[in-house]
């Protein structure tokens, strides 16, 4: 009866606690320039903000993102409406960060006749993982081609286990994989620096990461595409002339991967 008491004020004091601090798991954060943005569950979660024009504009920005729209669920919420509403069948998915971002720029004759880029600048792979129903499965594309991982190794969004980063490319695929998607996994490419994160010097990791890359997909029959070897100096980073900053592809870098990417698909889907 003593224990049955004390467990109960226990309980009822942890209750109590947790009812003392109701607004502790709220996005509105103090300085949110955006605080009338629709939160909950809404029709229309996506309102159209002006672009920033400074440093400090960016920064608002980005504080918003992360607390409201983390996975920038927003991003091609248009896009994917107007493509599903034309009817329009879909080959290939890509999906990335800034390197498949920064493609459609360099090459956009290379995303037509059902290849699509749904790549998003600085993400990591938790990002990918909860925008990939709308950005991939709900476009019902023959193969997605996943390239990720360069961001987590920089710690965009902070730490993770070297587990936790292959368990979201894992269920990435796998989750294609359920819909009939056939999946197409890239390399990380080459970098021996990040310029937002001078500090590390990723470029072994990214060798070690790719060597589970390659094993993962032949262990499930799907397809690797190797940019990392192409790309590679003998430092690990990117050769002279194939990228802008170490990390991004100029366009003779991505003249470089395009005719992999296309071996890759055709390899993927027999033609």
């Amino acid at each position: 009866m003593i224990k049955t008491r004390l467990l109960r004020a226990v309980c009822a004091s942890l209750l109590a606690g947790c009812a003392l601090q109701p607004s502790i798991a709220q996005t509105r954060i103090p300085g949110d320039p955006y605080t009338g943005d629709p939160v909950g569950i809404v029709a229309d979660p996506c309102p159209i903000h002006p672009r920033p024009t400074d440093g400090t504009g960016w920064e608002r920005w980005k504080l918003h993102m992360l607390t409201r729209d983390f996975a920038q669920l927003c991003r091609y919420a248009a896009q994917n409406a107007a493509l599903l509403g034309s009817g329009g069948k879909v080959r290939v998915v890509f999906m990335g960060d800034s390197i498949t971002d920064n493609w459609i720029g360099a090459d956009a004759a290379l995303f037509t006749g059902g290849l699509v880029d749904r790549g998003i600048s600085g993400q990591t792979t938790p990002q990918m993982l909860v925008r990939f129903r709308a950005d991939v499965l709900a476009l019902k594309p023959r193969a997605v081609h996943i390239m990720a991982g360069t961001n987590d190794i920089a710690g965009n969004t902070g730490a993770a286990t070297i587990e936790t980063v292959q368990g979201n490319i894992m269920t990435m695929a796998e989750l294609a994989r359920a819909h009939g998607i056939k999946v197409i996994l890239a390399s990380i490419p080459p970098a021996a620096a990040f310029p937002w994160s001078p500090a590390m010097k990723p470029a072994p990791q990214i060798v070690a990461f790719n060597t589970w890359l390659r094993g993962y997909a032949a262990k499930n029959g799907f397809t690797y595409v190797d940019y990392h070897a192409a790309l590679a100096g003998p430092d690990g980073g990117m050769k002279p002339g194939y990228a802008t900053d170490g990390v991004h592809p100029t366009p003779q870098g991505y003249a470089v991967m395009k005719p992999l990417a296309r071996a890759a698909i055709a390899k993927t889907l027999g033609r």
